[in-house]
């Protein structure tokens, strides 16, 4: 079996977000949940990527190199031309947790790497590097203002990971001791591929950012990790999607690709059932605007279930869940309405008392809400046929799909850019077949559970 590209996701919503520009640009992928077997693999022969979903981005630093030393393992022994150790398009990261210099380190060395591209700006989801400084629009797409990172409303406010510094050669060097370097924007326009690989040949940094800002720019980009990938396969790069969208996009100008530009239909599903775990902005407006729109809201106690996850009673939920849906009615099953609902304020206290710090409390809570959601999913699938799922939330998507009892997804079609709708591949029968689509926290306008619910085109 050879592969274009073998990548792994930091966390489920951005691995889903690579699984949907690969697909887009006329690479079929299959997008795996754990490390695959050999007869996974060969269930899967026909594809020309794979994608393994991981949770690194919430890890502590000390812990992100076994994980991603098994994940590298596999990818050495495969027949494969690039690796891709996807981020977050916001490079949500710090030295204590979710390091994506320690991940490069361990990467270097698993490759033999002594020159790793770094592309992160993606403009298609509205984030842009200049100078190497990232900016972000607020959401994802073509609306909504767009701001430096260390003043994005809420990157510069994430509970765990703060954007406290947009220069992405800064903000990386807290996190290996790895030398930075930079193509600019200006070098892009001015010159050809050709002649940044001459540059490059000479350049010292072991780390090398490339700026972003239009599509163009990862045409470009794309020419040169192709070319550098004639100099050292398996070429390891990290970045966005933005590092898969580059190559597909080269390999489509030499004709090697095709962009499929056909999809099925995004049918009307209703009831629908939407289980967030997000505590951001866009998802608590998303969660408001479908509740006043007819979708019958669930909350989750976080305060009982972080005082005592055993006794809670997750029976109740699920038949307050199912009473709705039999009677037709399209349900939202939320932890949180945005940052400034008092559940969080009360849960985080809970956990405080425990002795917890913001690390702490972010996964802790993801895990149980992750699992919780998963178990209520789980139980209403057994008892209701549910033909679509929606979860929301990065962290929460991770834990969820584990538990949930997820092996691997391939895309049915794309919603919004970065969250396309899946079929989901399992051992539980009640699952296996479904399609489901994961959602970050930053994705969608204020009317998207709507969408999934009326199955109104693409926006």
């Amino acid at each position: 079996m050879a592969y274009n590209i073998a990548f792994f996701g930091d966390d489920f919503t951005g691995s889903t977000d690579a699984l949907e520009t690969l697909e887009e640009m006329g690479l079929a992928t299959v997008l795996f949940t754990g490390v695959p077997t050999l007869a996974q693999l060969q269930a899967f022969g026909d594809k020309r990527a794979i994608g393994i979903a991981g949770m690194t981005r919430t890890l502590p630093t000390d812990e992100i190199e076994e994980q991603l030393k098994k994940v590298f393992d596999l990818f050495s022994a495969l027949n494969v031309k690039h690796i891709h150790y996807k981020v977050c398009s916001t490079f949500d990261s710090s030295p204590t947790v979710g390091s994506i210099g320690k991940a490069i380190d361990v990467g270097a060395a698993a490759f033999s790497a002594k020159r790793i591209p770094l592309v992160v700006g993606a403009p298609y989801l509205g984030r842009f590097c200049a100078f190497g400084n990232l900016f972000a629009r607020m959401g994802t797409g073509s609306e909504g203002e767009v701001f430096r990172l260390d003043r994005h409303p809420s990157m510069a406010k994430h509970p765990v990971t703060p954007a406290k510094e947009s220069d992405l050669r800064r903000h990386l060097a807290q996190q290996t001791h790895k030398k930075i370097g930079l193509i600019d924007v200006t070098q892009l326009d001015r010159l050809t591929a050709t002649d940044m690989l001459r540059e490059i040949v000479g350049e010292q940094a072991e780390v090398l950012l490339f700026d972003v800002l239009t599509e163009q720019h990862l045409v470009r980009i794309g020419e040169v990790l192709d070319g550098l990938s004639a100099q050292h396969q398996p070429l390891f790069s990290v970045g966005s999607s933005a590092v898969s969208k580059a190559l597909c996009a080269a390999w489509k100008k030499t004709g090697v690709l095709s962009p499929r530009t056909e999809w099925p239909s995004l049918k009307p599903t209703k009831p629908l059932l939407v289980l967030s775990g997000s505590g951001s902005v866009v998802t608590g407006k998303q969660i408001d605007h479908a509740i006043e729109n007819g979708f019958e809201g669930v909350a989750i106690d976080g305060e009982a279930l972080a005082a005592n996850p055993d006794q809670y009673n997750l029976a109740a939920v699920t038949a307050e869940v199912l009473q709705y849906l039999w009677e037709g009615k399209s349900v939202v099953v939320h932890t949180s309405i945005g940052p400034d609902d008092p559940r969080m304020g009360k849960t985080r206290h809970v956990l405080e008392q425990r002795g917890l710090n913001a690390q702490g409390i972010n996964a802790f809570t993801a895990a149980l809400y992750g699992k919780l959601l998963a178990q209520i999913a789980d139980l209403v699938a057994q008892s209701f046929a549910l033909e679509r799922l929606v979860v929301a939330g990065g962290d929460t998507s991770s834990l969820f799909a584990r538990h949930f009892g997820i092996d691997a997804v391939e895309m049915v079609a794309p919603v919004v850019p970065g969250a396309p709708l899946c079929r989901i591949h399992a051992q539980k029968a009640h699952i296996d077949g479904m399609t489901i689509n994961f959602k970050g926290g930053q994705v969608g306008d204020v009317g998207y559970f709507l969408r999934m619910e009326s199955g109104t085109e693409r926006s």
